[in-house]
């Protein structure tokens, strides 16, 4: 093992023992090499006549660009063209973490680490894999779940994806189903790693705060009977709560600091919450617990995360980071999101308006929805890929099937105008299927 990532390992241990075991074993070998891009800083500092370090062209001080490239930004080559650090620009890190803490107040008292940038949640879920996934670990995951999950871990990885059904038979949260899922696999396991995902792609729920005490419970009390239980929350669509009675803080929030075995990492996705999908923008947060010095752990757990950015993609796009970073300064900002969340949730509840229909009932069950980019419908009479094919082929409309009987329609891409024709028409592609 190298020196430095044992190193990182002895400074974990002494703060928490339980999350050294948790890391996979390629994690514990990860580490943030000190070779050229550490000489390449130091010679930043020190180099005044001549920087023959770094692989970059400059010209006259600068770095060198074509201007058919920089005329389309007004960033400076240096803001967008250079490499940025495996960690991610300073600046926006820091302006990410004051962010979790204005929109999670509930983390006032605690102490969180600085955020890693990552090339957007699913590339920070992929990092994870590599940290924190051995083959043969147990994820558990509701049964709505994201597809991709199966490919990062269960494919990539080699880990076992356990599943619970989501929903209650009253329509909230499966308190019951996921206490016992948690219970069956920690009793075969030391260690458990649990993603929990709100609001939830597909369906488009999120949890309220009893939902959300009753899941941390859980999660605490399987700690402290000796299982390691990683959490790691999926926050992609943070933000968009469409109804008040909804858990508006990340659940990560009701997770971190309450015992030595249980460690909470929080995903974001910057670009997803600001509607700039494509600059491919998140982070990975982590909020552990320890009697000693938070800030060494951090920084351990900060330096192997960003060891295991570099073996991967090397750093996150500089143009992107200074994009989002520059908008996070405008006096618009604020004015801007609020805007957009208002459409959103103009169209989510057009969607719970027109669903309420009850000519619809024979035809599905609604999934419960409050929040996110999505809805999804339980189909009653026909088969969900069929229909999607059909809805396609006939009217030009498309859904997304996901297995026999569900179907996840995006009401963040409908015009509100727009939703009551939609599920008419769904509806009677159903009927044109049953004929």
């Amino acid at each position: 093992m190298n020196p430095l990532a044992q190193e990182l390992n002895e400074v974990i241990i002494s703060a928490n023992p339980h999350v050294h075991e948790m890391l996979s074993e390629a994690g514990k070998k990860l580490f943030f090499p000190k070779g050229i891009l550490s000489q390449s800083a130091e010679a930043k500092e020190k180099a005044y006549k001549f920087n023959a370090t770094i692989g970059m062209a400059t010209e006259k001080g600068h770095p060198m660009h074509l201007t058919s490239v920089t005329a389309l930004t007004s960033l400076e080559p240096e803001e967008s063209l250079t490499y940025a650090p495996s960690f991610g620009v300073m600046a926006l890190r820091k302006a990410w973490k004051d962010a979790i803490l204005e929109k999670n107040p509930s983390l006032e008292d605690s102490t969180i680490s600085l955020p890693i940038v990552t090339q957007a949640i699913t590339h920070g879920l992929s990092i994870l894999g590599d940290m924190w996934v051995d083959p043969n670990d147990v994820i558990i995951l509701p049964d709505k779940m994201w597809g991709n999950y199966n490919m990062i871990f269960s494919v990539r990885r080699n880990a076992n994806i356990i599943n619970y059904p989501l929903f209650n038979q009253n329509g909230g949260f499966n308190i019951k189903g996921f206490r016992s899922c948690i219970q069956t696999e920690a009793a075969k396991q030391g260690k458990i790693i649990v993603l929990l995902n709100f609001p939830n792609n597909p369906t488009g729920y999120t949890i309220n705060k009893d939902e959300g005490k009753a899941i941390s419970d859980i999660l605490v009390d399987q700690a402290s009977k000796g299982t390691n239980v990683l959490t790691i929350t999926d926050d992609a669509y943070f933000g968009l709560f469409y109804e008040d009675d909804v858990l508006k803080e990340s659940i990560f929030t009701n997770i971190i600091n309450r015992d030595p075995r249980l460690l909470g990492i929080k995903l974001d996705g910057a670009t997803k919450e600001n509607y700039a999908w494509g600059l491919r923008i998140g982070f990975i947060t982590y909020g552990a617990y320890t009697n000693g010095d938070h800030q060494a752990l951090y920084t351990a757990l900060e330096k192997k995360t960003a060891g295991a950015v570099r073996g991967s993609i090397s750093n996150a796009s500089h143009l992107s980071q200074s994009i989002m970073y520059k908008s996070f300064q405008s006096p618009q900002y604020k004015i801007e999101k609020e805007d957009k969340f208002r459409i959103m949730k103009s169209r989510a509840l057009e969607a719970k308006r027109v669903l309420s229909d009850p000519k619809f009932s024979s035809a599905w069950e609604v999934y419960p929805f409050n929040s996110g980019y999505f809805m999804c419908l339980r189909l009653k009479t026909v088969d969900a890929e069929t229909l999607r094919i059909h809805l396609l082929d006939k009217y030009g409309v498309g859904c997304i099937s996901i297995g026999k009987s569900d179907f996840r329609i995006a009401f963040s891409c409908i015009e509100k105008n727009d939703i009551d024709e939609l599920f008419h028409t769904i509806y009677r592609g159903i009927k044109d299927l049953e004929s």
